[in-house]
Formats: structure tokens, sequence, C-alpha cells
């Protein structure tokens, strides 16, 4: 689609830019629908966020992503925040209502479709979630929100991993806990779900794994996630095919909320899930 006087505008925020995939996802999936918008990058710092937002409504901007370090901070400026994100404390989607800036969090929902997805049903099903950031933090609110049956936060700071567990004890029916104690061989047994949401596994730590690799389970139907995507093969990965798990990829969950965030900007619900990973595996 050329660009022309009536492109319409969808962008992200952040600091830093650079490496994000998400340029890739929503410009496939305007060009597949052919819509009249493109989807750029701004690298804004942390004082200029203000003014930033002020340019989304002053210049019409449709919509847009956020992302590090800005997911908190960008919510005390927006005109509203949906109930779940409210209690994620965090916000990586926006969507301009006519002037009307709404915030949204997709982690969670592209988390749980991933799972879905998979033909899992996460009703009634104990999780295991290993870290307690913004990432555990939106996913258990949603997993909560869904129906699932015991939540345990799995994290080296009791404090962060109380206060997730909080939330979801005092606005869900799902009991919830926390501990700082090393996974066992015991715990894994007892669960249904694990899911790695710390950066273990990626960059520097792409040789690390979150949990013992030398434990071999009994019970084989766990299914196991992990949110890092690059490396797609984390240790964590190896370790649950090793032990003949179910695995759920970092790559899915980031398809699936750029897929939601598409769809709150344009009403346009797109299933191009396979298409999308041959995509960014040549990024």
């Amino acid at each position: 689609m050329d660009i022309n006087s009536k492109t319409n505008l969808l962008c992200l925020l952040g600091s830093p830019v650079e490496h994000s995939f998400s340029p890739n996802i929503h410009n496939y999936l305007i060009n597949k629908n052919n819509l009249n918008m493109k989807y750029l990058c701004f690298d804004v710092k942390s004082d200029d966020l203000g003014n930033a937002v002020k340019g989304i409504k002053a210049l019409g901007i449709k919509g847009c992503n956020v992302t590090i370090p800005h997911k908190v901070d960008i919510m005390k400026y927006l005109d509203e925040v949906e109930k779940n994100a409210l209690l994620i404390g965090a916000v990586n989607t926006i969507k301009n209502d006519n002037g009307k800036l709404i915030g949204y969090n997709t982690d969670g929902i592209g988390f749980v479709k991933s799972i879905i997805d998979k033909g899992h049903d996460i009703s009634n099903k104990k999780i295991l979630i290993i870290g307690a950031g913004g990432a555990a933090r939106s996913i258990a609110v949603e997993m909560a929100s869904n129906g699932v049956k015991e939540i345990e936060i799995r994290n080296r700071s009791k404090k962060n991993a109380k206060e997730i567990c909080d939330i979801i004890n005092e606005n869900f029916n799902v009991n919830s806990k926390s501990s700082t104690d090393i996974i066992t061989k015991e715990d894994l047994e007892n669960i249904d779900i694990i899911i790695n949401t710390t950066p273990i596994g990626m960059d520097k730590d792409k040789d690390n794994c979150p949990i013992d690799e030398s434990i071999y389970l009994i019970k084989k139907d766990i299914l196991l996630c992990d949110i890092v995507y690059n490396p797609q093969e984390t240790k964590f990965i190896s370790w649950g095919k090793n032990n003949n798990l179910d695995i759920v990829y970092g790559i899915d969950m980031l398809i699936n909320q750029a897929i939601q965030g598409f769809y709150i900007w344009t009403d346009i619900y797109v299933n191009d899930h396979e298409n999308l990973k041959d995509i960014l595996k040549n990024v």
C-alpha cells in the first residue's frame, strides 16, 4: 500500500526499540488486509513520554504499542484503562478512540490464546509461574480470569511475588501463593502448567535454565511454556523436550498478543500464526 494523504499511523513507543519485531508483524497484517496504514517505531525517552502521548492525540495516531520502560508510567497519561490492565498495573497497547486514549494489556491474552491454540483447557488447572515481573503479573491475571484452580509464583524476591498473589486472591476466586524455594521434582509432579516469565534463557543468559536440568519427571502431562522468544529453543524448552512434555514457545505469545492489539485497533481478527512465525524466523 502506497503512503498518501489518507494513510493512518500505528506505532511503538519505547526505548530502545531497534530490536522490536512489532513492525514486521503489524506491517504484514496491514498489507494482508489491504489497509491504508503504516506501523513505525519511536524511541521515546522517559522525560519525553508525556509529550509523546500528547503527540498521539495531536497527530491523530490511531494506536500504539508500549514497551520497556514505559508500560507503567504511560497509564497516568491515558483517559481510560481497561479493568485487567489496571489490575496488572501496566499497559502495552493504546487505542485512540476519536481522541480518547484507552489502555489495554494484551500480554496475558496472547499467552492464554497460545495455550488454547495448543489444545489445552486451563480451567481448574494448577499453575506454577517462575518470575514475578510485569509478564508474570499479566499472565497471572489473565489465567485467573479464565478460571484456573491455583497459581503459585516462585521468585527470588518474595515481595514481588506476594504482590501478584495478593491481586489474584483479592479479585478472583483462585488460590494463589508465593515462594522463594528452589523448584523440586515433587513440585513439578503436582502442577499442570509451568511457565517461565524470567529473561533466563535469552541473550547473555542463553546457557542458563530457570530450573535444575537434571530433574527427570515421571508425570508427562505437564504443559511447559517459555515467554522467551529469542532464541526460540531455550535451555528450558530443551529440558521440557527431554522430559517429553508438551511445549508452548515464547514466539507464540508474542504473535498472539500482537494479533490481539491489531484487533483492538482495527476490529479485524487475523488467524495467520504460522506465516508470521516464518516471517520472524528471518528477522
